[in-house]
C-alpha cells in the first residue's frame, strides 16, 4: 500500500492526517509542505506575533515527537508541483514522486495581488511566517502604515500597528468593514473601536496606482488624492490554491468542490480547508470559508473518511478575531439577513448581535460574550424558534431553549 499522502501542512492538512490516524488508518502518512518548519498556528501573525505577544516557536502547532508517535511523515521544505491522478503520484520539486492511494489536497489560499504594487518596496502581504517575519522587522522602524482593505486580516495589522504607536491608515472599497460577512452593528463597532485608537479608515475609496516616492510608497486614489506610507499592508483577499487540482482533472468552481465528507469527484482524491468549494445547508449553495474552525472540521471528515467512516461535515461557520480589547468571535452565516436583535451593552464592549432571515435564526456576532456563541451554535443548528424579542432580552433563557434542543 501506498498509503496517504497529504499537500499542505495546514490546519487541514495536519487535522486529515491525525484524524485519518485515530479513526484506524493504518497505512503510512506523509504530509508534504513547501515550508521547511513545523506547522504552526497563523493566526497569532497578524496579532500577538506582530507585539511580540508570542515567540516563534510557541506558533508550533505539533512538535516532531507527536508527528513520530502517530507514525505520521513530514516533507518539509519541498514543493509539490503535480498530481498524476491515474498514476497515482504526485510530483515534487526536488525530490521523487510519492505515491498513493489516497490523497487529501490542504493547500489552504494565497493573497490576491495588488497589480499596481508589483515591484514596489515595502509593500506586504500577510499569509505565511516568512510574511510576518518580513513586516514585522520593517514595522518596528515605521512611522506610518497604510493598509488596503479592510477585512479581517487588515484590520487586524490595522490594530497592532496602532497599540505599537504608528499612525494607520485603512482603504477600504466598501461602504462598511466586512461589508459581506458581519452585521452592520458589528461594522459600526469595528469603525468607532479603530477610530478611537486613532486610525483613519477611508470608506468607497480605492487605489488606483502606486508608486515608490523616495524610501516612501506612494498609493494614488481614485478621488485624486495620495497617500505616503513607510509601509503599505494589502489584504484585499484570498484565492484558493486550486490550480493544480484543476490540472489533474479534479473538479474545480470557486475552490476544490468537495461532498460532505470531503471527497472531490474523484474518490480517490479529498480536500480541506481554504481551498475547498462545499454546500452549506445554512445558504443553499456551494461556498468557500477561509477559518481555522472550518479547515480543522472538514479535515475530520476527510480523515475519516480516508480510514472507511463516515462522518459528515455540516459543522455550523465559526469565525473569530480580536482587535485591541475586543474579541470578535461569529458563527453561522448572516447572508441575506432581514432583522437583527441586540443582546448586552454595546456602550460596554459586551453584546451579541442575534441576525435573523425569514424569521429564522441564522447568525450571530458577538463582542466579549462567548457564552452567547456556545448557545448560538446549538440554537442555529437546532433551528430553534426563537424571536429577535427574545433575543434582545436578557432574562429571556437562551441556555434552557437550547436545551430543548437535540445535541449537535
Amino acid at each position: 500500500m501506498s498509503g496517504l499522502v497529504v499537500i499542505g501542512a495546514s490546519y487541514a492538512g495536519v487535522q486529515a492526517a491525525i484524524s485519518a490516524r485515530e479513526a484506524g488508518y493504518a497505512e503510512p502518512i506523509r504530509i508534504v509542505s513547501d515550508e521547511d518548519m513545523l506547522p504552526y498556528q497563523r493566526p497569532p501573525l497578524s496579532k500577538a506575533y506582530l507585539l511580540d505577544g508570542v515567540a516563534e516557536d510557541k506558533l508550533i502547532i505539533r512538535g516532531d515527537k507527536y508527528f513520530a508517535d502517530k507514525k505520521i511523515d513530514l516533507v518539509l521544505g519541498e514543493k509539490a508541483i503535480r498530481i498524476d491522478r491515474t498514476g497515482k503520484r504526485v510530483e515534487l520539486q526536488n525530490k521523487p514522486a510519492l505515491a498513493f492511494d489516497r490523497l487529501v489536497i490542504a493547500t489552504g489560499s494565497r493573497a490576491r495581488q495588488l497589480p499596481s504594487a508589483a515591484g514596489l518596496q515595502n509593500i506586504f502581504y500577510l499569509r505565511s511566517l516568512a510574511d510576518a517575519l518580513a513586516l514585522k522587522a520593517q514595522l518596528s522602524t515605521a512611522a506610518e502604515l497604510v493598509v488596503i482593505g479592510g477585512g479581517f486580516i487588515g484590520l487586524e495589522v490595522a490594530a497592532s500597528a496602532a497599540k505599537l504607536g504608528k499612525k494607520v491608515t485603512v482603504i477600504e472599497s466598501t461602504r462598511r468593514l466586512i461589508e459581506r460577512a458581519l452585521s452592520p452593528v458589528l461594522s459600526e463597532f469595528l469603525r468607532d473601536i479603530h477610530k478611537n485608537h486613532n486610525v483613519t479608515i477611508r470608506f468607497s475609496e480605492t487605489v488606483t496606482g502606486m508608486t515608490q516616492n523616495g524610501a516612501k510608497a506612494e498609493i494614488h486614489c481614485a478621488n485624486g488624492d495620495k497617500l505616503n506610507a513607510d509601509l503599505v499592508l494589502v489584504g484585499i483577499g484570498g484565492i484558493p490554491n486550486a490550480e493544480m487540482a484543476a490540472d489533474a482533472g479534479i473538479s474545480v468552481q470557486n475552490g476544490i468542490m468537495v461532498d460532505a465528507f470531503g471527497v472531490s469527484d474523484h474518490s480517490e482524491v479529498l480536500a480541506a480547508g481554504d481551498c475547498t468549494s462545499h454546500f452549506n445547508a445554512l445558504v443553499k449553495r456551494n461556498i468557500r470559508l477561509e477559518s481555522v474552525q472550518h479547515a480543522q472540521d472538514q479535515a475530520k471528515s476527510a480523515g475519516s473518511a480516508i480510514a472507511g467512516k463516515q462522518v459528515v461535515y455540516d459543522a455550523i461557520p465559526r469565525f473569530w478575531s480580536d482587535q485591541y480589547d475586543a474579541k470578535l468571535q461569529m458563527v453561522g452565516l448572516s447572508e441575506g439577513h432581514d432583522a437583527h436583535a441586540i443582546r448586552g451593552s454595546i456602550a460596554d464592549n459586551k453584546f451579541s448581535v442575534f441576525l435573523f432571515r425569514d424569521g429564522k435564526l441564522v447568525a450571530i456576532d458577538s463582542v466579549n460574550r462567548p457564552g452567547d456563541q456556545l448557545i448560538g451554535r446549538r440554537l442555529i443548528a437546532g433551528g430553534a424558534m426563537l424571536s429577535p424579542a427574545q433575543a434582545s432580552d436578557d432574562s429571556f433563557d437562551l441556555k434552557g431553549l437550547a436545551g430543548t434542543l437535540a445535541p449537535e
